[in-house]
């Protein structure tokens, strides 16, 4: 959202004036007659500021500033009045107020005064938001388990696609979490207190899509006894997300589409138009585009749908995460199971490494659940020698690494008396799988 200005004044040609004083200089303006239509118009993450004459019925400008303080009082306010004194215009300052403008006044001193409350304003929103970041940095990493470079960059790139609207596309394996990094789009955005509406596209017969997609009106079929909402209206202000999108029937396709175009549908059996705001989060196994040049998905919507692509890496591309996963999905068995997980031996955490995870997350899932209940070992591996080796060589020194910094706080001398490795060697370790102290180091360190 932009920068705004509000401007505020009873009296229409004051509004009429500053608004065109303003918007000639570039800002984007919006007038409001009252102190109420103001307030209503304003938010905690309002990316403006407030110009408001002080002289106005009922509410006046000092009432205003009041409540605009107590909503947030780093939302600056000019104030604007013909009959300012002294005594006023330290009064308003005391209350909050960025500052105070006598009436008459000139175009250059309103617009030197909103430059400057923009520019403050601006620096709050960028503190926020780089706050916000943070805080979701480490909420998303609980989400998203994972000390590889791969989910690191996935969970930056989902932090990032969160805070906008535009429609995604995720990319992955069976098992790989696709439904998960949805979640997580729709958890850390602005939508996160709406609705959010799953729906697999492979798991609805095509007899009934419509209906479980768009609702139906009372009567429209047989067996249609009672209106019901479809998924797409139930996630009204909030996030629809289709797995297995590619196996959406062309029929249904095309209705989507127009939803998507109009952001409006219609129930099965009425003509009524009914408004939605949504955001369509999908995901698919295969490439929509070779999917639309097969004649079996339309290009079209597939450019609708696609607007921002995320890949979730599978399992066998980050075998540093497993152990990681591996322990938390076991742990969590054993107390859901009210007992505890019995360790792991070395030799079962290298089968864990070495096995390939054709079904990824689900499947490793699978694996710990068991070996929490002891039913069995984790899978053996599938491949022992050359690459695979170094692969499991690979993860097993990543894991090493982490710990250790972990445990030392980012105290690379400490890690190096632990690990016994000379501060060259640690150096170059840290740099090839992606390793930085700053991440270790406890909270206010640098």
């Amino acid at each position: 959202m932009s920068a705004q200005v509000i401007v505020v004044d009873d009296e229409a040609a004051i509004r009429e004036a500053v608004q065109q004083w303003l918007q000639l200089s570039g800002f984007e303006v919006r007038t409001c007659a009252s102190a109420a239509e103001a307030l209503a118009a304003v938010d905690r993450d309002f990316p403006g500021i407030i110009v408001s004459d002080v002289r106005m019925p009922g509410s006046d400008g000092l009432q205003l500033l009041e409540r605009l303080v107590e909503l947030d009082r780093d939302l600056p306010v000019i104030l604007v009045t013909g009959h300012g004194d002294v005594p006023m215009a330290v009064q308003a300052l005391r209350q909050g107020a960025y500052d105070f403008i006598e009436k008459p006044f000139t175009p250059e001193r309103l617009l030197d005064s909103v430059r400057r409350a923009l520019d403050k304003r601006r620096l709050v929103c960028e503190n926020r938001q780089l706050r916000r970041q943070v805080a979701d940095k480490g909420r998303i990493e609980s989400q998203l388990i994972g000390i590889s470079r791969p989910m690191e960059n996935l969970r930056r790139q989902i932090l990032e696609l969160a805070g906008t609207s535009v429609n995604v596309l995720i990319r992955g394996e069976t098992g790989s979490g696709k439904e998960r990094v949805a979640r997580c789009l729709h958890d850390f955005s602005p939508r996160a207190g709406k609705a959010f509406a799953a729906l697999n596209c492979a798991a609805i017969p095509e007899t009934i899509f419509e209906s479980e997609l768009f609702g139906h009106e009372s009567g429209a079929f047989t067996g249609a006894q009672a209106r019901r909402i479809g998924r797409i209206e139930h996630a009204d202000g909030g996030t629809l997300f289709l797995d297995e999108v590619e196996s959406l029937p062309l029929a249904q396709q095309v209705k989507l589409l127009r939803v998507l175009q109009e952001k409006t549908l219609e129930r099965l059996g009425s003509n009524k138009s009914i408004q939605v705001d949504l955001r369509v989060i999908s995901a698919a196994k295969p490439d929509l585009l070779d999917e639309a040049r097969a004649g079996r998905f339309r290009e079209d919507l597939v450019y609708r749908l696609n607007v921002a692509t995320l890949h979730i890496p599978p399992l066998r591309e980050r075998r540093e995460d497993i152990p990681l996963l591996f322990e938390h999905f076991a742990r969590s068995a054993a107390e859901r199971h009210g007992r505890e997980a019995p360790p792991l031996a070395p030799s079962e955490l290298a089968r864990l490494l070495g096995h390939d995870w054709p079904g990824n997350v689900r499947e490793l899932i699978n694996a710990a659940e068991r070996h929490a209940l002891g039913l069995s070992s984790p899978p053996p591996a599938e491949r022992f020698a050359g690459q695979a080796l170094a692969q499991q060589m690979e993860a097993f020194e990543a894991q090493c690494l982490h710990n250790a910094l972990l445990q030392c706080q980012g105290n690379i001398t400490a890690v190096m008396e632990m690990l016994q490795l000379p501060r060259r060697t640690l150096n170059e370790k840290m740099q090839r799988h992606g390793l930085a102290r700053g991440d270790y180091l406890p909270s206010g360190e640098e």
